[in-house]
């Protein structure tokens, strides 16, 4: 089978590896479509992710979906044909969540998670013709929602976690701060919630019009000289900069809630805070996902719209391309997915 296999910074290829088998309570999954993130960028750039280094080449990948051709021993309830999706997690070893903790099994000490090379040896991700997965790890696809948007649930996922972070969003006024992939899902997912008007703000315009095409009600381009809304009462920092952060703090209304979904530097930055206190605004974070998944899936079948998201596909042998693409914001990209094998649509 081919693979997109990173060797190390700037070494990205497509690979020949043996086909795999599926153990015991495992199946064998024919990927159809793969969807490129930040952490994917990360390692075909730098040769790591965060605090993540490879030590060793890596398949890229967490987030697809394919169909079952194959299943292990003593798994009775899927049969090969089934259409699904993966939830991409693994936590390790037997810890025990504190109290304050339960049911969050994303914030479990360690996770083995499809793509990343924060363990060793790495876990390999889903960017393969066949992969071999867990069964309780598949989330079937209804007959509503194709492989493609398949491979959307698992951003979908982190975007309705990060809505699930800030309470109740019926009736209220939502700023989204950064349109790239995640942001533009975080306002399908806002109005999806009950937000009843989200304002969506980038310094691209072609990343706004992709949200607003998400369902955004109002688009900011802040490089043409737009301003943040005032006084929403939810925001969700999105672009991860933390020179936006002074503001978007600005922007949330005095009481209002900050949830911090994009990824902030691990090393020390200089952001304006002064309002987080003096307006006593609640800033919280949000990491992937619990099982927001399954709720995504049923959000698509439900009616839910992805494809204003997706920009760009590929071929497998692409791969380098699609990574090109994906990383460079003057193409006008915002999901760029690759079709892995046998894929329609």
């Amino acid at each position: 089978m081919r693979a997109v296999v990173v060797h190390g910074a700037g070494d990205v290829r497509v690979d020949e590896r043996p086909d795999p088998r599926p153990g015991p309570g495992e199946v064998l999954l024919a990927v159809e479509w793969g969807g490129i993130c930040g952490s994917d960028l990360a390692y075909w750039r730098h040769g790591s992710s965060g605090t993540a280094t490879l030590r060793h080449p890596l398949v890229l990948g967490h987030e697809f979906a394919g169909r079952v051709v194959a299943t292990g021993e003593g798994v009775d309830d899927v049969a090969p044909g089934l259409r699904a999706t993966v939830h991409p997690a693994t936590p390790v070893g037997d810890e025990k969540l504190p109290e304050r903790l339960a049911g969050r099994t994303n914030l479990h000490a360690q996770v083995r998670y499809r793509g990343s090379a924060a363990l060793d040896p790495h876990t390999d991700g889903g960017f393969a013709e066949l992969v071999v997965v867990r069964a309780d790890q598949l989330r079937a696809l209804p007959d509503a929602v194709s492989t493609q948007h398949g491979a959307l649930a698992e951003p979908l996922a982190v975007a309705m976690h990060a809505v699930s972070r800030a309470g109740d969003l019926r009736g209220t006024e939502v700023l989204v701060n950064g349109c790239g992939p995640i942001g533009s899902l975080v306002v399908a997912a806002a109005k999806h919630a009950g937000a009843a008007r989200v304002v969506a703000a980038d310094l691209s315009a072609a990343s706004t019009a992709v949200a607003r095409r998400m369902g955004a009600d109002d688009v900011r381009v802040l490089s043409e000289g737009d301003a943040l809304p005032a006084d929403v009462e939810v925001a969700f920092e999105a672009s991860g900069a933390p020179g936006a952060l002074g503001s978007v703090l600005r922007a949330t209304a005095r009481g209002g809630t900050l949830v911090q979904v994009g990824n902030l530097p691990g090393a020390e930055v200089r952001a304006a805070l002064g309002d987080l206190v003096t307006r006593e605004i609640t800033w919280v974070g949000s990491y992937r996902f619990v099982d927001e998944i399954t709720d995504a899936v049923a959000a698509m079948a439900a009616g839910l719209d992805v494809s204003p998201v997706v920009t760009h596909t590929f071929d497998l042998d692409d791969a380098e391309k699609a990574l090109e693409v994906a990383g460079d914001r003057s193409t006008g990209s915002s999901k760029v997915l690759l079709r892995v094998g046998g894929a329609t649509g």
